[in-house]
């Protein structure tokens, strides 16, 4: 029989109410029905439990009391992807050209490591292994070929200059287009469940343009039907009244879009700069068009424009609003 010197009734019932697994509740529960005076067969039949269960359950609380009870974590088998075999398989997935492949997918992954490098490991396992190393499946962005890698490095050679001039504020401006039917995006579901989406088909579009400025998070943005070098001009006398320049010089740094470069342009209290070809990953700008379109425009559904205004004229204002971190979002690496 259980020793009743371990531990009291009441610590008993405590350790069950906080068991961590229903195991080591029904083994504490046994041990105090036990101790209640109840017998060995009233218990089994009671809790569906086998004598030499219970009698090995009465040796553990005897010898190390209600620690007995509750399994200890377990090491488990040793992993088929070892240390010293993590490093070869990161440079693999990080250069899959070495062996001659494009890219990988997990089944590709688990198929070489097999086939090729005689590892005896489950593609579950494989999985583990990549999600534990901090890789994740992403669909790649289209990346431009035509990148001039002199003009890039001039131009972050520029920007450490403008950087550390305290008289100059940096302001990346860029247009955004906001569809009323955008693509969903991706989600859990159940396997064989179809999940589905509204899609109208009419095609309601609005233009927005906006210019940030990284070091304040200062946000101005203006809704268009379209983009030209007239409705270009009507957002920079727009911004020359509304925004409020901390700086002697405010430079407006833009892509090389045609009405970026009309000579009729006037560009008021700023300073247009532009930046190399080609180069979207240098306009911090558009970070903050990814965020508004995922926190706004994800699975929503504008049947006519003046509902897709009202959306966009309350995602502005969000983003408006959202001052310190925007600073974190456009930060200038």
């Amino acid at each position: 029989m259980p020793n009743g010197e371990n531990c009291s009734l009441l610590e008993l019932e405590t350790a069950a109410h906080s068991a961590p697994t229903h195991k080591a509740y029904r083994r504490l529960w046994c041990m105090r029905t036990l101790l209640l005076g109840k017998s060995k067969a009233q218990v089994c039949d009671f809790f569906a439990v086998k004598l030499n269960t219970l009698n090995g359950w009465i040796v553990r609380f005897n010898d190390r009391g209600i620690d007995g009870l509750i399994d200890q974590p377990r090491p488990g088998r040793p992993r088929k992807i070892t240390s010293g075999k993590t490093t070869e398989c990161r440079q693999l997935i990080d250069q899959p050209a070495l062996v001659g492949v494009t890219h990988w997918t997990g089944k590709k992954f688990h198929g070489y490591l097999t086939e090729q490098l005689n590892l005896q490991v489950g593609y579950r396992t494989v999985i583990r292994w990549l999600q534990e190393e901090n890789y994740a499946l992403k669909v790649p962005r289209p990346w431009p070929d035509r990148q001039d890698e002199v003009l890039r490095q001039a131009f972050q050679a520029r920007l450490k200059e403008w950087l550390v001039d305290g008289d100059i504020d940096l302001w990346y401006l860029d247009e955004c287009g906001v569809e009323g039917d955008p693509r969903p995006r991706r989600r859990w579901a159940q396997k064989g469940a179809k999940t589905t989406v509204t899609r109208n088909g009419d095609h309601v579009r609005m233009n927005v343009c906006g210019i940030i400025c990284p070091r304040s998070g200062v946000f101005y943005g203006l809704e268009f039907s379209h983009m030209d070098t007239e409705v270009f001009q009507c957002f920079l006398d727009h911004a020359t009244a509304d925004v409020k320049p901390q700086r002697k010089r405010n430079l407006l740094i833009m892509d090389n879009a045609s009405w970026h470069k009309s000579k009729s342009l006037k560009f008021g209290g700023f300073a247009p700069r532009y930046l190399p070809p080609y180069s979207p990953d240098y306009n911090p700008i558009e970070r903050l068009w990814r965020i508004l379109k995922a926190e706004w425009f994800s699975d929503f559904i504008a049947r006519d424009r003046a509902a897709l205004i009202a959306r966009l004229d309350d995602a502005l204002n969000w983003l408006i609003a959202r001052t310190d971190q925007n600073k974190i979002t456009a930060a200038i690496c």
